[in-house]
């Protein structure tokens, strides 16, 4: 009984160690947190804030969602939006503050989606200061008087992500 334990226990490990030798030659690239798919025409890349925005009065928290998306035809090509919980109280621009790799601050433009809970960009020049970044903030003004929202995106592979939707939608890289 003691030599079939043994035999089992080999064959358990060879079959571990076959399995993990064949998980490896078929690797695909390291896209990080990153969640690529496609539907309607398009390929996005998703990506989670790595801190949590309070909502209700403390009682919920949530993290916010970045998505680059490409489409396979049409203009504009590139996008990248921002999707919230809560909404914010203007109707058709908002000045979105962007920093990149702890650098100086910017403004950007943005158009409020649906419903206020979407942030949105269009165009790749957006993208472009992403792909060799490695950390994203952005803060945005939810109204007059209700404060700021920030959220902070780590971009570990992105590179990586973007070259598999440029692949997916037949087109270049930004």
């Amino acid at each position: 009984m003691g030599l079939a334990f043994e035999i089992r226990d080999v064959v358990v490990a060879a079959t571990l160690l076959l399995a993990a030798a064949g998980g490896a030659a078929y690797a695909g690239p390291d896209l990080g947190n990153w969640r690529v798919g496609g539907n309607d025409g398009q390929v996005t890349a998703s990506l989670y804030a790595t801190n949590k925005l309070i909502t209700g009065g403390g009682a919920l928290g949530y993290s916010p969602v970045l998505t680059l998306a490409c489409r396979h035809d049409g203009e504009p090509r590139w996008s990248e939006w921002l999707q919230l919980n809560d909404s914010v109280s203007a109707s058709r621009k908002i000045t979105m503050s962007v920093m990149v790799d702890g650098s100086g601050t910017f403004d950007e433009s943005w158009s409020v989606g649906p419903r206020g809970k979407m942030l949105v960009r269009e165009g790749d020049d957006g993208i472009k200061r992403l792909v060799s970044a490695n950390r994203l903030t952005l803060s945005w003004r939810f109204g007059l008087l209700s404060g700021r929202g920030e959220a902070d995106f780590e971009l570990a592979g992105l590179s990586e992500a973007i070259g598999q939707m440029a692949a997916s939608c037949n087109t270049d890289p930004p």
